[in-house]
């Protein structure tokens, strides 16, 4: 008998050792677990928070602990699988000042915290909380113009609603420099695209006053005569003259892009007085009733830039003999976009704009000299974030210089976002048809026309 309780009170102290011993190493690793305040608190702010706070297209928030917790184990997943934060230029083609990618050390760190319980740790090892402007501006604006209030129903006959233009006077009373320009929908769920663009004020015009042209379309909602790039206004409505068949505007949003900052390069863009700002708006029903108030909010130079800042467009040609996109067709090759450079410039900022069977975008320059660079490549498409991609050093455009850009379309049943994959797709305003349509920035010198930097090929829309 004494021998049995020998025997048990030793394996009593064996299994009482493990159990300290285990206990000790989980104390150990929760003591080396990285905190949310300390280490995770940080990465956030720097990578993610631009996106992730109230009033921005990220669906929730995560400015503080109380609001990132909840989505714990769904950061750790995507930014494992590198799905977040969403970056699409392949890094080996050029670099961008505005990459948020995590690096691996960073990746580590958050899987860490997720996996010892997402701890929140001491507040005062936190960094101070960012300062973001305001009501859900990127940078707190010196002056708003607000746009047209606008009701999106629930629902519409074939759920179109086409493109509208109208114009408001933006109040500007003296020759202005702005050096950034941010356009802000309250809808974002609703918003396809707001872009913008400053026009002399023409006494013909009507303020807040939305034009559109009515399409002939299809069951599907498919513009029949496939014209619908080009006329975005009825005729016999006052069109702005300013508007150039390059496609310059002075901005846009779509999903994941809004804000342009000029000041990085020391650049601006001249807002003569008295004049008016353009809108060109698409908005998509959704099922449910809401109504959007956009807003422009600009910064002003206090002195006179040494550059001018231009943003522009091109589009491939939208013919349907040449732009039509095969049923099935899993890799359709666009006919490429171009334009020429009428003047010496430097490359800064670039855009993709594709809708939902858009798969890849390459930006290519070709110098006087033949030399050919590619400038961006964005192997991965994705409509849902239509990333702008700032150079990190910008490139010199000679006077010369073709821009090339070349595209490709998935309209095959294994892209998930596609509506109708048995369908010939032509390029078109409703999101189910197609743009092919590659946006981008250069800085001049400040007596250079913008109207005259570009020659293009193609006829280009004002919007997106």
């Amino acid at each position: 008998m004494c021998r049995f309780w020998a025997i048990v009170a030793g394996l009593c102290l064996t299994l009482l050792a493990a159990f300290d011993a285990g206990h000790l190493a989980a104390a150990g690793q929760a003591a080396d677990a990285p905190t949310f305040y300390k280490d995770v608190l940080p990465i956030l702010q720097k990578n993610c928070q631009g996106c992730h706070r109230p009033g921005q297209i990220a669906p929730f928030s995560l400015l503080t602990y109380e609001s990132a917790r909840p989505w714990a184990r769904s950061i750790k997943t995507k930014v494992e699988s590198r799905q977040m934060p969403p970056w699409f230029a392949d890094p080996h083609v050029q670099e961008f000042s505005n990459n948020p990618s995590l690096g691996d050390a960073q990746v580590a760190t958050i899987v860490k915290w997720v996996d010892a319980g997402a701890i929140a740790g001491d507040v005062k090892d936190g960094p101070a909380p960012i300062q973001w402007a305001e009501n859900g501006w990127t940078v707190k604006p010196d002056y708003v113009i607000k746009g047209v209030d606008y009701t999106v129903p629930a629902h519409t006959p074939k759920e179109v609603i086409e493109w509208a233009t109208y114009y408001v006077p933006t109040g500007l009373t003296k020759d202005t420099w702005i050096t950034s320009l941010e356009i802000k929908p309250s809808e974002l769920s609703v918003t396809h695209h707001i872009c913008v663009t400053f026009v002399a004020h023409d006494p013909a015009v009507k303020y807040n006053d939305l034009v559109w042209v009515d399409r002939k379309r299809d069951e599907a909602g498919v513009d029949l005569e496939a014209k619908g790039i080009g006329n975005l206004e009825p005729p016999g409505s006052v069109r702005a003259r300013a508007v150039a068949s390059a496609g310059f505007n002075d901005g846009c949003y779509v999903p994941g892009k809004s804000f342009e900052d000029y000041r990085i390069y020391d650049a601006a863009k001249l807002i003569p007085a008295g004049s008016d700002l353009r809108f060109q708006i698409h908005y998509t029903p959704t099922g449910k009733e809401s109504v959007d108030r956009p807003e422009v909010g600009i910064t002003i130079a206090s002195e006179q830039p040494r550059r001018t800042y231009i943003t522009a467009g091109i589009s491939a040609p939208g013919d349907r003999k040449v732009f039509a996109i095969p049923p099935n067709d899993s890799n359709w090759s666009s006919p490429p976009a171009q334009a020429t450079f009428m003047a010496d410039a430097e490359l800064v900022w670039m855009m993709p704009h594709m809708h939902l069977r858009g798969k890849d975008m390459t930006y290519v320059l070709e110098f006087p000299d033949g030399r050919k660079e590619t400038v961006l490549n964005v192997p991965r498409y994705d409509f849902n974030w239509q990333l702008g991609y700032n150079l990190a050093k910008p490139i010199k455009v000679p006077k010369g210089t073709k821009m090339t850009v070349y595209a490709h379309f998935d309209n095959s049943s294994s892209n998930r976002f596609n509506p109708a994959p048995n369908t010939t797709v032509y390029m078109g305003t409703m999101t189910w048809e197609e743009m092919m349509f590659p946006f981008f920035s250069v800085v001049v010198d400040k007596g250079v026309d913008p109207k005259r930097i570009l020659r293009t090929t193609a006829p280009t829309p004002d919007g997106a």
